[in-house]
């Protein structure tokens, strides 16, 4: 009975340690940071076009973060037209302290940015915002956290 008694008291204080070190590694891990950085055009065709929509993912971490899934809503207009939605699931690394560019390949069509067009046509602007999550794993375990970004897209490229 005695032996019953201090193995779930060893298994206890190993649970309570495991969760302990759970808690510190979240408290000790910063959110990476998701901004539009460009958007090029691939080809234009008479119903539509295809883009590549370039995120710039920046690790504020003193460690290495290993993406294994980014998910993405691209917006315009003030959240009136969405561009694109999906996940990548394609593994990409952020080393500490840098940053580096996801490409999102999209296919549109020119009904579903109209509104859109029509801004860039006569203002040569447009309002974004990109929103998801992506999840990362680090060597204080794997999170997934979300992000959001907005700024304007004018014909020159990406304003913030």
């Amino acid at each position: 009975m005695r032996k019953l008694v201090a193995t779930m008291a060893v298994s206890a204080a190993l649970l309570a340690g495991i969760a302990g070190c759970s808690m510190l590694g979240k408290a000790a891990f910063q959110n990476p940071v998701v901004h539009l950085r460009n958007v090029q055009v691939r080809g234009i065709g008479l119903s539509g076009g295809s883009l590549d929509v370039m995120l710039s993912v920046y690790n504020p971490n003193h460690y290495r973060l290993d993406a294994t899934r980014l998910t993405y809503r691209v917006s315009l207009a003030g959240d009136s037209v969405t561009l694109a939605s999906g996940a990548l699931d394609s593994r990409f690394t952020v080393q500490d302290n840098d940053s580096t560019t996801v490409t999102i390949p999209v296919t549109f069509t020119y009904a579903g940015v109209n509104a859109a067009g029509r801004s860039i046509l006569n203002t040569g602007a447009v309002d974004y915002h990109v929103l998801g999550d992506v999840t990362v794993g680090s060597p204080v375990g794997s999170f997934t956290v979300p992000y959001s970004s907005t700024g304007r897209f004018t014909t020159t490229g990406v304003a913030r």
